[in-house]
């Protein structure tokens, strides 16, 4: 069974830092493309950032040289490193395993201006 679990959501002020996890289980996980998805209220889920097995990483423009994708296989875990955040930021973080309909729960990032 696929689970997928997400951490590390909060408030935050304009400029802070916050770093997501996302626990997998159930997945080949090093051989997994991974990605973080995030869904802002009345909008559509969108892609943020994506690292392949091979650690080759995409961003969304809105989010490039401020947020950072990594793995660590040994922990099956995904991160994503979210610095200089923006009121704009603020959604439901998700991580989701390549295009299959696996998602987590989801992990609140507020941040205030």
């Amino acid at each position: 069974q696929v689970q997928l679990v997400e951490s590390g959501g909060g408030l935050v002020q304009a400029g802070g830092s916050l770093r997501l996890s996302c626990a997998a289980s159930g997945i080949i996980f090093s051989m997994a493309v991974m990605g973080w998805y995030r869904q802002a209220p009345g909008k559509q889920r969108e892609l943020v950032a994506a690292i392949t097995s091979r650690n080759s990483t995409s961003y969304a423009d809105s989010v490039k040289g401020r947020f950072t994708i990594s793995r660590d296989n040994a922990k099956n875990t995904v991160y994503l490193q979210m610095n200089n955040l923006k009121p704009e930021d603020t959604a439901v973080y998700y991580c989701r395993w390549g295009s299959y309909d696996y998602w987590g729960q989801g992990t609140q990032v507020t941040v205030s201006s």
